[in-house]
This record gives structure tokens, sequence and C-alpha cells, in this order.
């Protein structure tokens, strides 16, 4: 009687895996994606470092056709899911044909997806560390998932023409290293080129912080202009005792300070929060009981975020001008 040889564990589980894998990654990219849409802030914490999740995530990089880059994430991850879990739906007994047809075209599926994703983490690692200079534990473990899912994949059922897999996996390579570059020498070229971006009412878009990090006590330069509105609207917020709550290092800090103006700016009633930042005032924070930042304290009312220098006009029954010069990317 001939004794049937057993299949190596990884063989039998490498499926389950993956689309474990791919759920976690589908519900973290999910998050992010929800997250940043809504204009809320990524569970960093009220006093996380200087290079922070919260600035990289926030970064020019981190927005791929006016769409958060998490959103395409969230769909890598869950076509990964598919290609992993579905042929496992399938009766092996009652279909058998089916269920082996699925999973030899899923494998290939599962080695392109895992190649492209791997290839394109390495490239957003590159831009982290080089470029940024940020430290995002949300992108670095979705990293560590796409390479998980690459060894996964070769080493989880047995491939019977390397050449097949050397073949595929350099025709993917190469496709997702020359659109990855295309894609972000363009996102390199408007940094360098500031070309002012309008919206649909012809109102001048802030421009978004920069990639590199924040530096102490004041974060990004303020590149906007305060025009009479931005001006007057500051002195009235200062008169009615508003207060705004902020870091240096908070992206949506920046963007309300690019709303502003630096002249007018200087005008507003602002707390520091952040060791390191200027005149900071941790303790009053921290008694403020803050869920994020920015956050403004308005005739009694807190409001989280970016807030437009419109929704501040009407919190604080400002009468003056509106002409207001920059409108928020969102």
């Amino acid at each position: 009687m001939v004794r049937r040889r057993s299949q190596p564990w990884i063989y039998q589980w490498s499926r389950p895996i993956i689309g474990a894998i791919a759920i976690l990654g589908f519900c973290l990219t999910t998050y992010l994606t929800l997250t940043r849409l809504l204009g809320g802030e990524v569970a960093c914490g009220v006093d996380a470092a200087a290079t922070g999740c919260g600035d990289v995530l926030s970064s020019p990089y981190a927005t791929v056709f006016g769409l958060p880059l998490s959103l395409f994430g969230a769909i890598a991850y869950l076509a990964m899911a598919g290609f992993a879990l579905v042929p496992l739906t399938i009766n092996l007994e009652t279909n058998k044909k089916l269920r082996n047809k699925l999973e030899e075209w899923t494998w290939l599926f599962l080695l392109m997806g895992a190649t492209a994703m791997t290839i394109f983490s390495g490239y957003l690692m590159y831009i982290l560390f080089a470029k940024i200079g940020g430290l995002c534990i949300y992108c670095i473990t979705s990293a560590t998932f796409s390479l998980s899912f690459l060894v996964l994949v070769l080493l989880g059922r047995l491939w019977d023409d390397i050449g097949e897999i050397l073949l595929t996996g350099f025709v993917v390579a190469i496709i997702t290293v020359v659109g990855t570059i295309g894609l972000y020498s363009n996102i390199e070229q408007n940094l360098q080129a500031s070309i002012p971006v309008y919206n649909e009412a012809g109102i001048e878009i802030i421009p978004l912080a920069p990639a590199k990090s924040p530096q102490p006590p004041s974060g990004w330069d303020i590149t906007t202009t305060s025009g009479p509105a931005e001006i007057s609207l500051a002195e009235h917020l200062t008169e009615i005792g508003a207060i705004k709550y902020g870091a240096y290092w908070c992206p949506h800090c920046y963007e309300q300070k690019q709303l502003f103006g630096p002249e007018a700016f200087s005008k507003i009633n602002y707390i520091e929060c952040a060791e390191g930042g200027k005149d900071p005032q941790p303790d009053l924070c921290t008694a403020a009981n803050l869920e994020g930042f920015p956050t403004w304290d308005i005739n009694g009312e807190r409001y989280s975020g970016t807030q437009s220098l419109q929704k501040l006009s009407e919190a604080s029954d400002y009468q003056g001008s509106t002409d207001f010069k920059y409108a928020l990317p969102r």
C-alpha cells in the first residue's frame, strides 16, 4: 500500500492566511480613507511626535488623483482577499474541476498583486524615510502586509513552472515601477512649481503641508498672505475670547494657518500644545480634554478639525467682510 505524501502545512494554510491579512489591511486602509474623507484625525494620539503619522498621511504624497492613497490600498486588499478566499468557497468534492481551475488562475493573480503591492510599498517606504523623514506606523504595517503576501504566495504552493513566476514577476515589476515613477513625478513637479490651484468658485486652494517634516518651534512656514477679511475675522475671534488649540507638527493646524495667512493668524488667541513648540502650554491642553488638533473653543462650543473661515464666521457671529482669499482642498 502506497502511503500518500502529506503536503506541507503552508500549502494548506497559505490562502486563509493571505485572506486574513488582506482583511486586516482592508480594515486599516478603510479606516484611514474614511477618516481622511470626513476630515478627521487618525488615531496618532494628541501628543504624537513631530514625525508621527498625521503629517505623513496628510502630505501631498498621500493623495492620488484627488483621492486618498489609502482608498486604492483598500481596493487592492479587497482584491487580494477575494483571490485568496473565493476558491475556498467551492466544494472540492462536488466541483473539483472548477475549484482547481479557480485556484490555478487566482494563484497567478495573487502573484501579480503581491508583486505590485510589494514594489509600490517599497517606493512608499523610500518616500517616507528619504523625502518626508517621518515615521508612520500605518504605512509600515501596510508595507509589511504586502511583503507577507509575496512570501506567502511564493511559498504557499508548489509552482510547477519557475519560469512563469520569474516572467510574471518581471513584467508586473516593470509596469509597477514605471507607473509609480510617472505618478509621483507629477507630484514632485507640482511641489517644486507651487502652481496655484482654484476651486469651482474661483477661490485659491491653500497649499498643503510640504513633504518634509515640520521643524520646531513653528512647524512649516506659512506661504499664504492675509487679506483684510482674514485680519478682521481674526481680530473678531480674539475679541470674543475664542481659543484655538493646536500643535506645530499638526498638518491640519497648518491648513488653518494657511487659511488665515501669517498676519491674521498672529492675532489669534492660540495655545500651543506640543512640547518643543513656541510657548507651549500642554497643561492647558490636557485640562481641556482635547480629542485632536486643531480644536476651536468659540462661545463655549468645541469645533474639531480644520474649519473653513466661513464656518468660523458663522460660529462666532462675525458680521464683517467674508471676501476670504483661500479655500480648503476638500
